[in-house]
């Protein structure tokens, strides 16, 4: 069977069923709308196989680096399902200003403060692990920077157009890309000299290029990782951060998010001489931050496609099949 680049998978989902939502959040509240959705993600977890099987994957790869041999179960993948409906509730939570500072739980913030205070840009380097966009909100909290979110989908574009419809005032500048060129790191680099922050995920292979890839461990296999993030950060030249928002637990049981700020380096060079196996260097270290995490927050990852799939014989496929 042939399998499909994760750009090329149907976004079920859309402007008008997410406008509902809003709706419905607002009217019952979240337990009410989660007895709503609840036969909703039953649904598309029965119906969703590809989806299932990735999600299966990961959590048998999680296991194991973690050292559970539990096998894993449908119930285990249905609450994987659940978990990443739920992390859409967090996203309009923190738009609505719903989540309590003394929820927000930051690791080394002063290096966010200490970029703020020298009115110093950035790139931030994401990941499909944990929630961004909650990250996004809360940080206008916090400073006044204006950030810059490169978005590589439709879907991701019109639920980020309705979450600045509940909150107009959130200095979030979305950017849609198909292509990393020179046009677009040239206007980045701009932002970034005015003391902006970019934000770019970069666990998404290119949606136009297949085979521009570094393969770097990742829970113990390797897996593709898209030499564009890495790349512009060394254009932009200055200093890049990797960048993790994670949902978790307090103690006393409370929910919390952890903001997680890891500064990489002053800014990335990549020497002619050794151009590559620097990359694969810094590829390596990002995935391995990745993986760090992603085994400890597993339910939390919501990339639900073979993430340790080839990405030129996806594209081979693909041809094929056009």
């Amino acid at each position: 069977m042939a399998v499909k680049h994760w750009s090329k998978m149907q976004e079920r989902g859309n402007r008008l069923g997410m406008q509902i939502l809003l709706v419905c959040y607002r009217v019952f509240g979240r337990k009410g709308l989660w007895l709503v959705l609840f036969p909703v993600v039953f649904y598309l977890f029965l119906t969703g196989k590809t989806a299932r099987q990735a999600s299966h994957a990961f959590l048998t790869q999680a296991r194991k680096v973690n050292g559970n041999r539990k096998a894993v179960t449908w119930r285990d993948s249905f609450r994987h399902f659940r978990c990443f409906a739920d992390s859409a509730f967090d996203k309009i939570d923190a738009w609505l200003g719903r989540i309590q500072q003394h929820n927000i739980l930051y690791t080394n913030e002063a290096l966010f403060k200490q970029l703020d205070e020298q009115q110093q840009g950035a790139i931030f380097i994401g990941s499909h692990l944990g929630n961004l966009e909650v990250c996004r909100a809360l940080s206008q909290h916090r400073n006044s920077k204006t950030i810059n979110v490169l978005v590589f989908t439709h879907h991701a574009v019109e639920f980020n157009k309705l979450l600045k419809s509940i909150n107009p005032d959130v200095a979030v500048n979305l950017i849609q890309v198909t292509d990393l060129g020179p046009d677009m790191a040239i206007m980045l680099k701009e932002k970034v000299e005015q003391g902006e922050i970019v934000v770019i995920v970069g666990d998404r292979t290119s949606t136009t290029t297949a085979g521009r890839v570094i393969e770097a461990d990742f829970l113990g296999k390797p897996a593709p990782f898209s030499q564009g993030p890495f790349i512009l950060a060394a254009l932009l030249d200055c200093p890049v951060f990797h960048l993790f928002c994670l949902k978790d637990k307090k103690p006393n049981g409370e929910t919390c998010y952890r903001v997680i700020f890891e500064k990489y380096a002053d800014k990335l060079v990549l020497p002619r001489k050794t151009r590559q196996q620097t990359l694969q260097q810094i590829v390596s270290d990002y995935a391995q931050r990745l993986s760090f995490y992603a085994a400890a927050y597993p339910y939390q990852w919501f990339n639900f496609y073979d993430f340790w799939q080839n990405d030129e014989q996806v594209s081979r496929s693909q041809n094929k099949e056009n």
